[in-house]
């Protein structure tokens, strides 16, 4: 499979296929929402401020796996999504 060569509709059944589909693929996006998905840091000053950015980076990516699957899934996607 070459990889440059996916259309977008190709690449969202891929995501669809790997973390909606396979059984083992719905476990490991468990565990990337339960490590990755945190709610902002509101104390601390300007380390709260990095955490929280630093989360935002980790969350971006869970964002565009359930962006790709709902996709996949017929979901209407808005216009201040990224592909």
């Amino acid at each position: 499979m070459n990889v440059g060569k996916l259309s977008l509709e190709e690449i969202d059944a891929l995501f669809k296929r790997v973390f909606e589909d396979h059984h083992e693929g719905r476990v490991a996006l468990e565990l990337l929402i339960q490590r990755f998905a945190r709610n902002a840091v509101t104390t601390g000053g300007i380390d709260a401020i990095l955490t929280t950015y630093m989360q935002a980076g980790h969350r971006e990516v869970l964002d565009h796996i359930m962006l790709r699957i709902n996709r996949a899934n017929g979901v209407q996607e808005t216009s201040d999504q990224e592909e």
